[in-house]
C-alpha cells in the first residue's frame, strides 16, 4: 500500500499538516497536488481547529514538481484543467487553499523550498524558516510562469521590483536572504517547533477574533478605502458582547487563559 502523500494531526485545537514524499523531498505530482487540495478542503469545515501548521516531512518542505512525473503523465488529467468555484484549477488551489481556510495557517520551511513548493508556503499567512532552506521562484528555468496564485501572495510581501527579479532570474536565496527581503517572518533553528508554539499561541485567543482578522485583512488588501473601513465595522460589530468576546475580556482582565466555544 503506498503511504498517504497528506497526513493530518489534530491536537489542542492545532492541525499539523505534513507533506509525506520525504524520499522525493515532497516533490509535486498529480496525486501530491490532489492531496493537498484536498487536505485544505477538510481543513476549511473542520470545527474546532484554530490555527494550522504546514510543513514537509524528511529533508525539504517541498521541492516543487516532480518533472519525471509530470512529463510522464500523458494520460492523466492536466491540473491546468478549470474547475469549478473561484480557484481556477487544481494548481492554484494547492497554494490558495491556505489562504481561503478560515483559521492561520503558518509554514514551517526547511531543506529546499522551490517552484511550486514556495507558492505552497506563500499561501501561508506566515511562514518560519531555517537560515539555510533554500526557496526559489523557479519556475522560468523551466521555460514557464509561476502560476500558483503567485499574484495573490508574492506582491504584497515584496516590493514588485523585488517580485520580479526573483521571477525573471530563478535564482536561489537562503532563508536568511528571504527573511531580510521578506519571503518569509521570521527564522528559526527548528521551524517546526516554533510554528507549534505560535500556532498553541493562536489557538489561545477567541477563535472569532482570530477568523474575523484574518478575513479583514486578506479581503482589505487592494481593496478601496470605503469598502475596507466598512468592512472593519462590520466585523466589529459582529463580535461585540458576542460568548467568546466577552469571555476573552473577562479573562484579560482577571489575567487567566479564557475557555472558548468553537465555531460552527
Amino acid at each position: 500500500m503506498s503511504r498517504e502523500r497528506v497526513t493530518i494531526e489534530i491536537s489542542g485545537h492545532v492541525a499539523t499538516v505534513t507533506l509525506n514524499r520525504p524520499e522525493k523531498h515532497n516533490a509535486l505530482d498529480l496525486p501530491m497536488f490532489e492531496a493537498i487540495a484536498a487536505a485544505s478542503a477538510q481543513l476549511s469545515a473542520a470545527r474546532g481547529v484554530r490555527a494550522v501548521v504546514l510543513h514537509g516531512a524528511g529533508p525539504s518542505f517541498c521541492a516543487g514538481l516532480d518533472l519525471g512525473a509530470a512529463l510522464g503523465a500523458t494520460d492523466e488529467p492536466s491540473p491546468l484543467q478549470r474547475l469549478h468555484g473561484p480557484v481556477p484549477n487544481l494548481f492554484q488551489r494547492c497554494a490558495y487553499g491556505w489562504t481561503m481556510l478560515p483559521a492561520p495557517v503558518i509554514a514551517a520551511v526547511h531543506g529546499n523550498c522551490l517552484g511550486g513548493g514556495l507558492q505552497i508556503a506563500l499561501g501561508a499567512d506566515l511562514r518560519i524558516a531555517r537560515s539555510d532552506a533554500r526557496l526559489s521562484v523557479m519556475e522560468v528555468k523551466w521555460g514557464l510562469v509561476p502560476d500558483m496564485a503567485i499574484t495573490r501572495t508574492l506582491p504584497r510581501l515584496v516590493g514588485i521590483d523585488v517580485a520580479k527579479e526573483l521571477t525573471f532570474t530563478a535564482r536561489v536565496v537562503s532563508g536568511e536572504e528571504a527573511w531580510r527581503l521578506g519571503l518569509v517572518t521570521r527564522l528559526a533553528e527548528d521551524p517546526l517547533a516554533a510554528a507549534h508554539e505560535l500556532a498553541a499561541e493562536i489557538a489561545g485567543r477567541s477563535p472569532d477574533a482570530v477568523r474575523a482578522a484574518k478575513r479583514l485583512l486578506e479581503e482589505s488588501w487592494c481593496a478601496p478605502g470605503e469598502r475596507t473601513l466598512a468592512l472593519e465595522a462590520e466585523l466589529q460589530r459582529s463580535l461585540i458582547g458576542t460568548a467568546n468576546q466577552l469571555a476573552a475580556a473577562q479573562a484579560g482582565l482577571a489575567g487567566h487563559p479564557a475557555e472558548f466555544a468553537d465555531p460552527e
